[in-house]
């Protein structure tokens, strides 16, 4: 996969935005790097190789291949109830016969919707909500209790509400920080070594953060806009370790996982579950059971945009962040001019 016909830093002007990086991906590999621009506007913190941005929901896909690889191990069941095994809080009782599985929280159609203004980023004045207040609605972030709201599987509803449920049973299940599995399980055996989750301001700690911008290019208010519900948007990471990740998804389909996910588990990963054919587990799907088959994440949040796009047939990829939020969907912004001149 290469760059054609575009400059980006001419390009990075036009659109206000300060910094930018990019990996991409060829014969399972990550072929070329680009990092552009500066970390903060009015400073001279040039964007590395090291540079860590926030992923946003791209936290999702990693929620995914954590929850494939749990399956893996035996600990959940993609198609059982979820609520024999979460412990901590239940998903409420409800009218419909169907139980919402991982499967359909993962591919957005367990019948739960999020609460109008919830989710927000971290305010200043309050602390990181705990889950289990969360999905009770007791907390600022999500002022309504979780719970279904039609039959599962019957509509597809983006839902960061099923991820925080997801995020609360795998907790339950490992007894462990959700943070502490995507260590053990992903970062540290894939070298993710500027990977992390970040739910309080505290967690930022280095000089390689990138602050958040707005679509005029102003350093966006509190610098580092925080999401604390770490599996649906909390991954603060770089295009290089995001690779990585990419790039242990493409071998796990070939049999070749470091992290030992299967073939045939990956490869349910990133197919179409139930009728709706642009969605996986934690993926968005486009031309599936074409060549030209494409597995995508997207992340969008205050300050922040970014993309990761894989053609798993063609063992390319490409993973784009950057430090602004142009206030448009990302294929009408930089991110999308770059993914239009890419020779996949």
């Amino acid at each position: 996969m290469k760059l054609k016909n575009i400059n980006i830093p001419e390009r990075m002007k036009h659109y206000h935005v300060p910094g930018l990086s990019i990996a991409l991906i060829e014969k399972g590999q990550i072929s070329e790097r680009g990092d552009y621009g500066v970390q903060q506007m009015g400073t001279a913190k040039s964007v590395t190789e090291n540079s860590i941005f926030n992923a946003c929901s791209i936290s999702k896909l990693l929620t995914g291949m954590i929850v494939i690889e749990l399956t893996e191990q035996g600990l959940l069941d993609l198609d059982e109830d979820v609520n024999i095994k979460l412990e901590s809080w239940k998903i409420p009782k409800n009218e419909y016969s169907k139980k919402v599985t991982l499967r359909n929280l993962l591919s957005h159609q367990s019948g739960i919707l999020d609460p109008k203004q919830s989710f927000t980023e971290l305010k200043s004045s309050l602390y990181a909500p705990s889950m289990v207040d969360l999905l009770e609605g007791k907390t600022a972030y999500c002022k309504g209790t979780i719970k279904v709201k039609y039959e599962p599987e019957s509509e597809f509803h983006y839902s960061d509400a099923g991820f925080c449920i997801i995020q609360q049973l795998i907790e339950d299940v490992t007894k462990k920080a959700f943070k502490q599995v995507a260590k053990e399980l992903l970062f540290k055996p894939l070298k993710m070594k500027n990977s992390l989750f970040v739910t309080e301001i505290s967690d930022v700690g280095n000089e390689d953060f990138s602050s958040g911008h707005n679509k005029n290019g102003e350093i966006v208010e509190g610098n580092y806009p925080i999401y604390p519900y770490p599996a649906a948007s909390g991954l603060w990471t770089t295009t290089t370790d995001l690779a990585q990740l990419v790039i242990e998804l493409m071998n796990a389909l070939k049999g070749e996982s470091i992290v030992d996910i299967s073939a045939s588990k990956a490869k349910e990963m990133i197919s179409p579950q139930r009728d709706k054919q642009w969605s996986g587990l934690g993926v968005f799907l486009e031309d599936a059971g074409t060549k030209e088959f494409e597995v995508s994440s997207l992340g969008w949040g205050v300050g922040f945009q970014s993309m990761m796009v894989a053609f798993p047939n063609k063992e390319t990829g490409a993973v784009i962040m950057t430090n602004a939020e142009l206030g448009v969907h990302q294929m009408e912004g930089i991110i999308g001019e770059i993914y239009k001149s890419l020779e996949i």
